[in-house]
């Protein structure tokens, strides 16, 4: 997790997050306007306080989110070049499916794909059983925390993958949308958390070999 350093961790919030945006501005200078980086900063700090657990990295990881949010956007206006394709996984918690498929595409894709997690809902924190099924196969979701689901996402994402969060994705032309069904981490022991991580460890093989042989 991004921790503020030096003289960022003495600052209000508030200014941690207007100097977060001027760094922001300044990497994404030509592609987005300075405007709407601060938005996008503000935007995610405040989407992540209604549901983050952890308080104290909150302003570092708005700045971690919105940063995603605006590659994400120059890659949707054709600013970035997408190199590989993009898959956005979405569930309503962000704090289980959605999760876990993430973290298993990073590991059987590698650098093939890009991915991204959302929630319709999202939670506060990764569920414990979710964390410890993805552990027991050297997966380290510590640094992961749910996310809510943004336009910009949608809209860079070249396959969408919905898990239970029914209408709550919006719907663009061009791009793959995928529903898989799947039991709720949240409602499952252990045992059936490690079902579901196994199923979705299939799902996501089958997808993988057909996004990459497309691409």
């Amino acid at each position: 997790m991004i921790a503020a350093t030096g003289q960022d961790a003495l600052l209000s919030p508030d200014s941690v997050l207007h100097r977060a945006a001027e760094r922001l501005a300044i990497q994404f200078s030509g592609m987005v306007n300075e405007e709407t980086v601060e938005r996008v900063v503000f935007e995610s700090y405040t989407a992540l306080a209604r549901t983050a657990a952890v308080r104290t990295h909150l302003p570092s990881l708005a700045e971690k989110f919105a940063r995603d949010r605006l590659t994400a956007l120059a890659q949707s206006k054709g600013l970035i070049a997408k190199r590989v394709p993009e898959i956005l996984f979405v569930c309503v918690r962000n704090s289980g499916r959605s999760q876990m498929a993430a973290a298993l595409t990073r590991r059987l894709a590698g650098e093939r794909v890009h991915v991204r997690s959302a929630g319709s809902q999202p939670g506060e924190r990764i569920l414990p059983e979710v964390a410890l099924a993805l552990a027991e196969l050297d997966l380290d979701v510590t640094e992961e925390f749910p996310k809510p689901l943004t336009d910009d996402v949608v809209r860079a994402a070249d396959a969408v993958v919905t898990m239970g969060c029914g209408d709550a994705c919006p719907l663009y032309p061009g791009k793959r949308y995928l529903d898989w069904q799947l039991d709720d981490p949240a409602e499952l022991d252990l045992d059936g958390v490690r079902r579901v991580r196994d199923d979705i460890r299939d799902r996501v093989e089958q997808l993988l070999g057909e996004l990459i042989r497309g691409s």
